[in-house]
């Protein structure tokens, strides 16, 4: 679906984030909510040649991988009216164009409150050029390491989320998430036992 048909079907639009969308989302909205969506599993998977990384080093940020039995949290963003088009034009350049990403729709459900909202989500595919796919912790930490783009550190993004996570989410164990955030924390220091602020203060030192 286009953001253009988007706008022309509807006066408001949710948009699910589970990315730099929890923490940056750069556009206007009504209201915004923490929750999730089914089906869906983040990985860092993805590469990144502009906002977090270059063309000779991209960068590993997240996209959402089919699985029945997962679900991944996030924010969705409510914008109505005259912030539908605004924002859609501003995230088609920083997700598509820039990103690599396409755009489906999705069931988002409310960490609090009834019901669910559908939602737009963007995500990348292997089909795009960019996608870098699987790997172990260990490479996938070794990138984030090294990698800095326009918009930052890769390791910054990978805090930040880890972050929201821990701050929003604290019943969610997001074992691929924390597992490399553990694996970038390690390549700076040996201490696995370190509290969650020592933790990302190292990190964020480093950078």
């Amino acid at each position: 679906m286009k953001p253009q048909d988007i706008i022309k079907e509807k006066s408001s639009l949710w948009i699910f984030g589970y990315g730099s969308l929890v923490w940056k989302p750069d556009f206007e909205y009504k209201r915004r909510k923490i929750g999730y969506i089914r089906g869906y599993k983040r990985r860092f998977w993805h590469g990144d040649d502009f906002h977090r990384g270059d063309k000779e080093k991209p960068a590993r940020v997240v996209t959402l991988i089919a699985d029945e039995e997962a679900c991944t949290w996030g924010v969705a963003y409510e914008v109505t009216e005259c912030q539908v088009e605004a924002s859609l034009q501003y995230l088609n350049m920083r997700e598509v164009v820039l990103g690599g990403y396409i755009t489906e729709m999705v069931e988002f459900i409310p960490k609090e409150g009834h019901g669910s909202v559908l939602s737009l989500v963007y995500i990348a595919t292997p089909d795009n050029p960019i996608y870098l796919g699987p790997a172990s912790d260990v490479e996938i930490a070794a990138q984030i390491a090294i990698c800095r783009g326009n918009t930052g550190h890769n390791i910054e993004y990978l805090v930040r989320l880890a972050e929201f996570m821990r701050h929003h989410c604290p019943e969610v164990e997001d074992e691929h998430l924390f597992s490399i955030e553990t694996a970038v924390l390690n390549i700076f220091s040996n201490c696995r036992e370190l509290k969650s602020n020592d933790r990302k203060s190292l990190l964020l030192e480093v950078i």
